[in-house]
């Protein structure tokens, strides 16, 4: 079986064990509140992060807000997601930079996206597929730990994953399959103990044969 063959299985059984629907993790109004989320979610769960944004995005209303924050007030908001220096600092710094760039609109383009404060291609992808419906591949966590236990990549570095996934996948299930799999990974593949006998890709994991 051929990776791609191998790909086209295992986005087979995805489809039919978890919906097709696009749900994004992160709760957002816009596509800045997006943007800031994912910013906030880097070495932290999305769980955390929306209790967190609930109470953030009432008291920053507007990137104008987020630029004039206090960047120690910023900090204290965010604490909880971790790394709170950094991104109090990048995402107000980023504010600032979608309204003076970019009229206060976030832009489309992985190359503006990724120029912006904070923001990677991991983040640059989410906002290219939940908001602008653009086949792109976000490789998180789950993605990265558990395509290679399927053997679509050998690659450890996350921009080598997401050129590896591009190859193999099919186009229209770019976003979908991250969203799938980090499902999968919150529900069966767990990083520690996965519930192998229970998973429908075991046959298809090299860490699962067997067991």
């Amino acid at each position: 079986m051929t990776v791609k063959e191998r790909a086209l299985l295992v986005t087979k059984r995805l489809d039919e064990f978890y919906t097709t629907e696009l749900t994004c993790y992160l709760n957002h109004d816009s596509a800045w509140q997006l943007l800031f989320a994912t910013i906030l979610s880097a070495q932290c769960t999305d769980a955390r992060v929306n209790i967190v944004t609930e109470k953030l995005f009432k008291k920053y209303r507007t990137l104008e807000d987020f630029s004039k924050a206090d960047i120690k007030e910023l900090e204290e908001d965010i604490r909880s997601t971790g790394f709170y220096h950094n991104k109090a600092k990048n995402i107000k710094a980023c504010a600032t930079e979608l309204l003076e760039r970019h009229n206060g609109e976030v832009p489309r383009d992985i190359e503006s996206l990724t120029a912006l404060s904070g923001v990677g291609r991991k983040t640059a992808n989410v906002i290219r597929g939940n908001i602008y419906h653009e086949p792109s591949i976000v490789v998180d966590t789950h993605v990265k730990r558990i395509s290679r236990k399927l053997g679509l990549t050998k690659e450890d570095d996350p921009v080598k994953i997401e050129f590896d996934l591009m190859k193999v996948l099919p186009k229209d299930h770019w976003i979908l399959y991250n969203i799938q799999i980090i499902r999968l990974g919150r529900n069966i593949c767990f990083a520690r103990n996965p519930k192998c006998e229970e998973c429908f890709l075991r046959d298809l994991c090299k860490a699962g044969k067997g067991k």
